[in-house]
């Protein structure tokens, strides 16, 4: 799926834009299933997702979203009252996760025939996708995303976390495109977020790095572009003030081969009888 050129990219960089990747017809079936999972969606939680103060908005029904189909609203959706401002569907900061292997949609896509050459050609032996999300950006109130590395939330020993983050709409500076850090994959990640002992909260092992914005490159791309992000690629973008949305979608993969581990302290932490379940399995190959 990848030229040899593109993987050295990747790996020079630490991400790589892949255009065309998805059909105007897929993005579009996407964007319509994340509206009807909303639809469906009756809001007697208020889960608000925050990359700005992640402690204090993890709660259980954030935990247990590693096995679900979760939503989390923007941090502005509502009132002082705690009504909503605007209508349900352009409040969702986003769905997460584990649309991949839950809904027949989000799991056809992910588990494509293409995306499993992608990760072919990038190595990957047992590849599991650990995690999904479909991200909304909603016009006017879509959240800051604050500079981080994957690999600080998904983490495994040693580090194999990519991301797969397909543009569904067009993602510009205006509407919240992602920025990067190019080459900030080769320090590794800078820090961990980890359960506490009770499993109830998360918190991290340091301070996040003063990364200086001066250095990111914005990403801009069509829709139905794919941008590969290396786990430990620095990233984040902006608030969406726009009156444009800016719906992506995402699915995390790590290596499920030889003496690479889960970590057990992450916070996502399947049900049993849920396991990551491999997009195909090539470890038993003998090299030639």
């Amino acid at each position: 799926m990848l030229s040899d050129q593109q993987v050295q990219q990747y790996e020079r960089d630490g991400y790589l834009v892949v255009p065309n990747f998805a059909t105007a017809e897929e993005t579009k079936q996407l964007r319509d299933r994340a509206l009807q999972l909303v639809a469906g969606f009756e809001p007697n939680t208020k889960a608000i997702f925050s990359t700005k103060n992640q402690k204090a908005t993890t709660n259980q029904y954030f935990m247990d979203s590693g096995s679900n189909i979760s939503f989390f609203f923007e941090e502005q959706a509502h009132d002082k009252q705690g009504n909503l401002r605007q209508a349900k569907e352009l409040s969702i900061n986003k769905i997460g996760h584990a649309m991949h292997d839950l809904d027949p949609v989000f799991r056809s896509f992910s588990r494509s025939d293409r995306v499993a050459r992608l990760l072919e050609s990038l190595h990957y032996r047992r590849p599991l996708p650990v995690q999904s999300m479909f991200i909304f950006k909603q016009p006017k109130i879509g959240g800051e995303v604050v500079p981080h590395q994957d690999s600080t939330f998904l983490y495994t020993d040693p580090p194999t976390v990519v991301g797969l983050w397909w543009a569904l709409e067009d993602a510009t500076v205006d509407n919240g495109c992602l920025f990067t850090l190019p080459g900030s994959h080769r320090e590794g990640p800078a820090r961990r977020m980890l359960t506490t002992e009770d499993r109830e909260g998360v918190t991290f092992d340091k301070d996040a790095p003063a990364w200086d914005l001066q250095d990111f490159v914005p990403v801009e791309v069509k829709a139905g572009s794919l941008v590969l992000l290396h786990g430990a690629n620095v990233h984040y973008s902006n608030e969406n003030s726009s009156g444009i949305s800016r719906h992506a979608y995402s699915v995390h993969v790590c290596e499920g081969a030889g003496d690479v581990s889960w970590a057990a302290d992450n916070w996502m932490q399947r049900r049993p009888e849920l396991p990551f379940e491999p997009l195909y399995d090539h470890s038993a190959a003998v090299p030639a």
